[in-house]
C-alpha cells in the first residue's frame, strides 16, 4: 500500500518525460536531472508531454511503486515551473501533491497552515 505521509519529501519534474520511460528510466531520470537518489523514499511526480498524465514513482524500502493517472478528459491544469534556470524540480508538500493528483491547483487550495501556534 502506497501512503503519502506530511513528513515526505515530494519533488516535481518541471520539464515533462516520455511517458515509454518504466521504473528504471524514471529513477534515471531522478538521478541524471533531478539531482536526487531515487532509493531515499522521496515522492518523484512526472507529467507527460500532453499534460494528460502524471506518474509517481516511490522506493519503499522493499522496491518501487510506479503509479500512473491519465485524465479521461482535459489536462492537469496546473503544473510547477523553475524558479532559477538550473531546477528542474520543485518542492510540494503532501496536501499539495494529493490536490495535484485530483487535477487542481494546489497553489489556489485553502487548506490551514502546515503548523500553527495552539492556545
Amino acid at each position: 500500500m502506497l501512503q503519502i505521509t506530511p513528513q515526505m519529501k515530494v519533488f516535481v519534474a518541471v520539464e515533462p518525460v516520455d511517458f515509454r520511460c518504466g521504473i528504471d528510466g524514471l529513477a534515471q531520470v531522478c538521478r541524471a536531472q533531478l539531482r536526487e537518489d531515487p532509493f531515499g523514499g522521496a515522492v518523484f511526480v512526472f507529467r507527460s508531454k500532453q499534460g494528460t498524465g502524471i506518474k509517481l514513482l516511490v522506493y519503499d524500502g522493499q522496491g518501487f511503486w510506479l503509479c500512473h493517472k491519465r485524465l479521461s478528459k482535459g489536462r492537469f491544469q496546473w503544473w510547477p515551473s523553475a524558479r532559477a534556470k538550473n531546477e528542474a524540480s520543485a518542492r510540494l508538500l503532501a496536501h499539495e501533491l494529493q490536490v495535484l493528483i485530483c487535477g487542481g491547483d494546489p497553489t489556489r487550495a485553502r487548506v490551514p497552515a502546515a503548523w500553527r501556534a495552539v492556545g
